[in-house]
């Protein structure tokens, strides 16, 4: 079973990505002292993905919406990020946001949904 997985995400993966790239939404217009403080609150947070994992690209879609700059760590192809995602945040389960506060405390968020909402809820601008 797990081959097949494999096998589907070798075959499917290219047209996902394709089809990423064919629907980047607009991102979000902010004025430039925003955009920097939002760009510096960025640099605390990493997001662990897969690159053709449809929740990660659910994800970056949204962090793209939100014009956010966030750091994509690749936890399939990287033993390094992969092995930091399971000791330190507990599970290779993607996406995973680590979200590190001013105190160097740090968070780990799990799932596209639950990511999702933090991002919109801490930066989206209210109309």
């Amino acid at each position: 079973m797990k081959y097949f997985f494999k096998l589907l995400r070798l075959i499917l993966g290219p047209f996902m990505l394709a089809h990423e790239q064919m629907t980047k939404p607009k991102g979000l217009l902010r004025s430039a002292s925003d955009q920097a403080r939002v760009d510096a609150e960025c640099g605390q947070l990493s997001l662990y993905q897969f690159s053709t994992c449809p929740f990660c690209i659910k994800v970056r879609q949204e962090m793209r919406r939100l014009s956010l700059k966030v750091e994509q760590r690749d936890a399939q192809h990287s033993t390094e990020n992969r092995q930091a995602l399971l000791t330190q945040g507990g599970s290779s389960k993607v996406p995973c946001l680590k979200i590190t506060d001013d105190d160097s405390n740090t968070r780990w968020l799990y799932g596209s949904r639950e990511i999702i909402a933090y991002l919109q809820q801490r930066f989206a601008v209210a109309n």
